[in-house]
């Protein structure tokens, strides 16, 4: 649709042309490389040293989501007389079989008929989509259909062992997506490659380029199925037996992409939705509640008008647009919605805050494309600079920071809302990586792989790089943020901390952001013992770090944005011992 990539890039999502015309739209759910209770992080997996709570790569929260979005889709497309096959499996298995079937079918009707398959999806940047992408050329390039597979008495007499008569023709194709601006209008400004840091390019494109135009919604004579009945009815019956289902009515469940009753009952035992959640009432993924949504925000409660001045909230569904899920997805268009920014404007009025969303936006463009420059370097410990610097690794700091129990009570609060909730706002993003990278000194991959499995709007550019900016490895200056001021800042009267840290509830607000400044008396006065009730901090709040007292950052501003050894993501090699949300 005209708002919507209909691309996830947590998945593979297909569409196939061929067959007597028409277009078959396939999503696969990748229980190999993604979606399980067993599908583990690489990075930690790989590390004996780094903790034994080794990171899925999606976790059951982000799977219904991505559950729930499919299923929209499916819905939008029957209602438009098409549809979609959803299979579960290794996405090249899948549509070599689903190849295979429809070459053999159409040969067992008319005699000698070779079939093209053109097979197009989203183009991406990083290394493991791209290793997918080529898994799946590299399977359709071979397939061969042998002539007796599944052809009727008429053509097996004829048969004389040329299985290659039937070889698919099939093509594949992939297309630029997720982006405001089309890369080939923005990265000739650069020669090709993008500047290092966001500034220069935010300045170039905003003057030289103009936002992409949504696409028009497609006709359903453009949405049509394929019309040969062969294909028809493979489309409709495709399941195997070697792991791979396929089908137009089949909708897989957690248990079958692989998660186990616990990872299940995480999500699914009441409440659904923890009630502190600060996505909007009701969330579904999907297209429909993504349209519902954007409507809600900027029109009907009229929220963009103050967008600036609200987004560094933490509480609640409105302080921010809350887009971000929806938006890595795939559910709809970045470009969509710097439309409705500009009728906005145009309606109603012209801000900072319009400006600002449409400018975020474009900072998701400069992530995909540094991505696509700096290849596997942004998952590498020293990231784009190259600089090696030593990273602790202590499990017991790990798991502390992970479930929320470092004694620094605004960045308890952030770790428990994600926990719960698959969200955290961006402010807690940047301080919850700060105590990490900078005060823990903890190789920060191990932050960016765990907010990679529990974080609804996971997107693996916008991820990586937000991370990797934080711990200061892509070039930019290391910016150490004050936690205590941050939260005396953002979260004056305590709601927040209180919200997700009860246990602190009591606690008068002068002591609330640093409770480790109580004495003993006034510990017993509010009912509340470190140690006991609460930890301490888990590094002293007084010493500063020493990359810090090195002079190579920043201390405290707690301002807003910002090769060699083993690898993230896809690394065997062993980590080096002692992400935007809208």
């Amino acid at each position: 649709s005209s708002s919507s990539n209909s691309n996830d890039k947590d998945d593979d999502n297909f569409s196939v042309a061929g067959g007597g015309g028409g277009i078959l739209p396939i999503f696969i759910f990748d229980n190999t490389r993604i979606y399980g209770s067993t599908i583990k992080s690489k990075l930690s997996n790989n590390n004996k040293d780094s903790s034994s709570e080794a990171c899925r790569k999606c976790g059951p929260r982000r799977a219904q989501f991505i559950l729930e979005s499919v299923a929209d889709l499916r819905n939008n497309l029957e209602r438009c007389g098409s549809g979609l096959m959803v299979g579960v499996g290794r996405p090249e298995l899948v549509l070599v079989r689903i190849a295979a079937k429809v070459a053999s079918t159409a040969a067992a009707s008319t005699d000698g008929v070779s079939v093209a398959l053109n097979v197009v999806c989203q183009e991406e940047v990083c290394s493991e989509e791209l290793s997918v992408n080529d898994a799946v050329c590299s399977a359709l390039g071979l397939t061969t259909v042998p002539t007796d597979a599944t052809t009727n008495s008429a053509s097996n007499s004829n048969n004389n062992n040329n299985g290659d008569k039937y070889k698919s023709q099939s093509k594949f194709e992939t297309v630029w997506g997720s982006t405001l601006y089309d890369p080939n209008t923005t990265l000739p400004l650069f020669d090709g490659a993008i500047p290092d840091t966001f500034t220069p390019f935010r300045k170039e494109v905003e003057k030289s380029c103009k936002i992409g135009v949504p696409l028009d919604v497609p006709s359903d004579d453009q949405l049509k199925l394929p019309l040969s009945h062969n294909v028809h009815t493979v489309i409709l019956n495709e399941s195997g037996g070697d792991g791979c289902c396929c089908s137009l009515d089949y909708m897989p469940t957690l248990a079958d992409l692989g998660y186990d009753n616990q990872d299940i009952e995480s999500i699914t035992s009441p409440p659904v939705i923890d009630p502190r959640c600060a996505l909007p009432e009701g969330y579904r993924g999907g297209e429909t509640f993504a349209l519902s949504r954007v409507q809600e925000y900027i029109w009907d409660l009229d929220l963009l008008r103050t967008y600036f001045d609200t987004r560094n909230g933490m509480i609640g569904s409105n302080y921010s647009t809350k887009f971000a899920p929806w938006l890595a997805c795939g559910c709809m268009s970045p470009r969509y919605i710097a439309r409705e920014c500009s009728r906005y404007e145009e309606m109603r009025a012209k801000n900072k805050s319009t400006y600002w969303v449409v400018f975020e936006l474009l900072v998701r463009d400069y992530f995909k494309l540094f991505a696509k420059k700096h290849g596997d370097a942004i998952f590498y410990p020293s990231g784009t600079t190259g600089t090696v610097r030593k990273w602790d690794i202590k499990p017991i700091r790990l798991h502390a920071w992970k479930n929320g129990m470092t004694g620094f009570p605004l960045v308890d609060a952030n770790m428990r809302e994600l926990n719960a909730t698959g969200f955290m706002s961006n402010r807690g993003r940047q301080n919850v990586c700060s105590l990490l990278a900078i005060d823990l000194n903890i190789d920060w991959r191990l932050g960016a792989e765990y907010f990679e499995e529990t974080l609804l709007d996971y997107d693996v550019a916008s991820n990586w790089l937000n991370w990797a900016n934080g711990a200061g490895v892509t070039g930019g200056r290391l910016n150490r943020f004050n936690i205590v001021k941050q939260s005396k800042t953002y979260d004056k009267r305590g709601e927040y901390v209180r919200l997700w840290c009860p246990e602190l509830r009591d606690v008068p607000d002068e002591f609330l952001h640093e409770p480790w400044t109580m004495s003993d008396t006034q510990m017993n006065e509010c009912g509340v013992t470190l140690g006991r009730d609460y930890p301490f901090p888990i590094v002293d709040p007084t010493v500063t770090p020493e990359i810090m007292s090195n002079g190579k950052g920043v201390d405290g501003s707690g301002r807003g944005r910002r090769r060699e050894q083993g690898k993230g993501r896809g690394s065997t090699s062993k980590i080096t011992s002692k992400g935007k949300e809208h």
